[in-house]
């Protein structure tokens, strides 16, 4: 079975990251004047779940399933609804909310919700219909790959679906809720597989498989939701455009100015902020 054990030379690292990115939050949450207090607890509280993933544990592969869930799910939801991007845009100088700006759009490329399901779900077929997961199970740093690699994939699927924070392009609602649902409808018939032993190449005893089949199954429909959840609460469906660009909507509406302007938002405390990319402004 793949190992669960994650010590310093493996996921010490990880760790380390995830308590260097809760202090440098909440220092840089303290200096923004009027940055909502329940962002900051969500973004701790994902932090947390990172850091509990990434402890040493007992190992099996109902665990392993329970470190995916929360890895690949629930702790990306609770960093994505810091929205960290528009904390930095607010602290940063101007140069810097500049710089910020014109990385956010270089990940245009990545940064639609087809891109990122095809990066969850090809990343779950390869480990659960392949013998890679086996192969996985001797090799630790292949193993902190793998979850390295679901971290960052659902923490762009939950941002681009359902994130306050600014991104390069977004699609309807409606369509993202479409993709919410191919996930879900996904994640369900992997579960079903991976429950009756068809297709899958899992060396692990079958009670054990089981176990994680069903934790796959309600604790993926239970992440899933939450994620929609976030999507519809921040919905507010715009009426015929009254103009083109640059515009900006009320607040927590959406928003498209240029860098400069949105710069000034950002660093005057106001949610609808964007660096030349379109965005819902958290509120």
């Amino acid at each position: 079975m793949i190992h669960e054990h994650v010590g310093l030379p493996d996921g010490g690292l990880v760790l380390f990251g995830a308590i260097v990115l809760a202090i440098g939050y909440d220092v840089l949450a303290a200096r923004v004047g009027g940055w909502p207090w329940w962002r900051t607890m969500l973004f701790l509280g994902g932090c947390t779940l990172l850091v509990a993933a990434f402890l040493p544990g007992g190992g099996g592969f109902r665990e392993h399933m329970a470190r995916h869930l929360v890895i690949g799910m629930v702790a990306p939801l609770g960093l994505v609804l810091g929205a960290p991007v528009t904390l930095l845009l607010r602290g940063l100088p101007r140069g810097g909310a500049r710089r910020l700006g014109r990385l956010v759009h270089g990940l245009r490329p990545v940064a639609h919700p087809v891109v990122a399901l095809g990066l969850n779900l090809g990343g779950m077929a390869l480990l659960y219909f392949t013998p890679f997961y086996g192969w996985a199970a001797g090799h630790p740093g292949v193993h902190l790959a793998v979850q390295v690699h679901f971290l960052l994939a659902g923490y762009l699927f939950t941002w681009v679906v359902a994130g306050p924070d600014p991104a390069p392009r977004r699609i309807s609602v409606p369509a993202r809720l479409v993709v919410l649902g191919v996930a879900v409808a996904f994640h369900a018939t992997v579960s079903q597989l991976m429950y009756a032993g068809v297709g899958v190449d899992l060396p692990v005893p079958v009670t054990d498989r089981q176990a994680g089949a069903t934790l796959m199954y309600y604790g993926g429909d239970i992440g899933e939701l939450l994620v929609a959840v976030a999507l519809v609460s921040g919905w507010r469906p715009r009426r015929a455009a009254r103009k083109r660009e640059p515009r900006i909507a009320t607040h927590g509406g959406w928003a498209q100015v240029s860098t400069r302007r949105a710069i000034a938002a950002a660093q005057d405390g106001r949610p609808e902020v964007t660096v030349g990319v379109t965005a819902s402004g958290p509120r």
